[in-house]
């Protein structure tokens, strides 16, 4: 990062905080293409903007005209407004004056004070330590869901930061990485950085899909797959993705790929990896759709529901969504008791970690943009592999860029074909780690040494 001089030099402990604030942002940022600052206010030294990584960062000031985004397809631009809403008086014409120049793939990030602390700000203003003018407005997270829902947006991530202005030898480090997973008192950070989606229906377009279907041992599921796929009214692509099968599933997925050819989009790939994530990693790389959705190919879920989960995304309600298999009675054995619970317990444990409400966190239908799973990708590189399933590798990525989450519930329906793959103990044991592993390097402040 290059030297950065403040007109107005702050003391260490605001640039201390000013850096906590800006890792948050960058968490999401440094994966979007634009990053704009809009109206800072007068005593905003730019430090904090500065901090923020983005391959490309502009700032608009007072009377400098916004540009419209609404073009943008596969961009994925940031807007910044910090400590704007604090110094306003009608936030819901502040947010209705920016969406109509916002597409879809935009988000609005708020730096906001606690509004519980407000005292807090006043006694560090009578004591001399804070210098700047106090807001007059503060604002609770259930008002501000009330007014982003009046002027067209959802919030779909906050997370509060910078609990401890001082280092103190590493003590302010420690209280900031772990104040963020302790109940309660997670919340009385001394700002909160809240991004909204602004939600727009995809109107006359109707973008293509594919749909990647990783098999292994499903011979007597193949055909099925595909004579049971809905017509979408868009171009639809279907990849089989087969991995390492006993039973003769390749040669059916060759038979099917020969018999509907001329009237599907088909393709057949052979694994080289293990596992299902590497299967629907293999997928999403010879996908050419705009869209991106896996289909699991023992037909629990059933075909002829994909629909639903395009609609849910045309409908612009979300950016990615999430199938739910625990709403419905299940069919038959359709999903032994222990998997039962198991699937409960991830779903509760991972809406936690990540801030997002997820009724089922290991349904294998997701769909999503396929620009936006090349941000998955980049983000994975610099987490880390962690994921052999494919699930949370989707899930995590979801939540941190703030795409919007929105479940689909299904009828988990029995199998009529094969027996399942899953491993209870030893697949329980592993997705325990990985949740693990967001709980430590999502939840908690992992930048708070900085």
């Amino acid at each position: 990062m290059t030297a950065f001089v403040e007109d107005r030099p702050s003391p260490s402990w605001s640039r201390y905080l000013r850096r906590l604030i800006a890792s948050e942002i960058s968490s999401l940022t440094r994966y979007y293409d634009r990053v704009i600052q809009w109206n800072p206010l007068a005593d905003d030294t730019g430090y904090l903007f500065h901090c923020v990584e983005c391959p490309s960062k502009h700032i608009l000031r007072e009377g400098e005209e916004f540009p419209d985004l609404r073009g943008q397809r596969t961009e994925r631009s940031a807007v910044l407004l910090n400590g704007n809403l604090n110094f306003h008086f009608d936030i819901q014409a502040l947010f209705a004056e920016l969406h109509g120049k916002l597409s879809r793939t935009s988000r609005l990030i708020v730096v906001a004070y606690n509004p519980y602390l407000a005292w807090v700000y006043r006694l560090a203003a009578w004591t001399g330590i804070r210098k700047k003018a106090l807001p007059p407005t503060f604002v609770t997270r259930q008002d501000l869901e009330n007014i982003a829902a009046l002027a067209g947006y959802e919030i779909t991530r906050t997370r509060m930061v910078a609990y401890f202005p001082w280092k103190w030898l590493g003590l302010g480090g420690l209280i900031n990485w772990i104040m963020p997973v302790i109940p309660i008192l997670r919340w009385l950070g001394l700002a909160a950085v809240i991004t909204f989606r602004p939600l727009i229906r995809e109107e006359s377009s109707r973008p293509s899909l594919s749909v990647i279907i990783p098999a292994r041992n499903e011979r007597g599921n193949i055909e099925d797959a595909v004579r049971r796929m809905p017509d979408l009214g868009a171009e639809t692509e279907i990849i089989f993705v087969e991995g390492h099968s006993s039973d003769g599933t390749w040669e059916e997925i060759e038979r099917v790929v020969a018999k509907y050819g001329s009237q599907h989009r088909l393709k057949a790939l052979r694994q080289t990896g293990k596992g299902k994530g590497d299967a629907v990693r293999l997928g999403f790389s010879h996908a050419r759709g705009d869209l991106l959705t896996i289909l699991d190919a023992d037909l629990t879920m059933p075909p002829e529901l994909v629909g639903r989960f395009y609609d849910v995304y045309r409908s612009g309600l979300a950016d990615f969504v999430n199938g739910t298999r625990l709403v419905y009675p299940m069919e038959g054995e359709a999903m032994r008791f222990l998997n039962h619970l198991g699937n409960v317990f991830f779903a509760k444990f991972l809406s936690v970690v990540l801030g997002i409400r997820l009724g089922d966190s290991l349904c294998g239908t997701k769909l999503l943009t396929r620009h936006d799973y090349a941000r998955m990708v980049a983000w994975r590189e610099h987490f880390g592999e962690f994921d052999p399933f494919g699930d949370f590798e989707l899930l995590f990525p979801a939540a941190i860029l703030a795409l919007g989450v929105r479940d689909v519930p299904i009828r988990y329906r029995a199998r009529t074909y094969g027996a399942t793959q899953i491993r209870r103990f030893r697949h329980g044991w592993m997705l325990l780690r990985m949740t693990l592993v967001g709980f430590f390097r999502i939840s908690t402040g992992r930048n708070a040494w900085t």
